[in-house]
């Protein structure tokens, strides 16, 4: 355990970060796992709209360090190409 001050608010401080790292992380989870279903589903309109949100998801997570930057690059482009053979198969 932390025995002096500025020990104690840097705990505090881990604290606090991790929750909101946590609480982002699970955002852009949700986000990519609702725009897969959508491509999976064919619903192509609302997939288009979903993945809008996520590249925005992921890019403000990548902004804050959450998320490194490669990664979230990562993400939207398996999306993007997910999304586009989708397309091309509808027709």
């Amino acid at each position: 355990m932390a025995n002096h001050p500025s020990a104690e608010r840097r705990n505090r401080q881990r604290i606090r970060r991790t929750a909101r790292n946590k609480s982002v992380k699970s955002a852009v989870r949700t986000d990519l796992r609702k725009a897969r279903e959508l491509v999976a589903a064919n619903k192509l309109d609302d997939a288009s709209k979903a993945a809008a949100k996520l590249v925005s998801t992921v890019d403000k997570a990548a902004q804050k360090g959450i998320v490194h930057p490669k990664a979230a690059s990562r993400i939207k482009a398996r999306l993007a190409k997910r999304l586009h053979a989708a397309k091309k198969a509808a027709g």
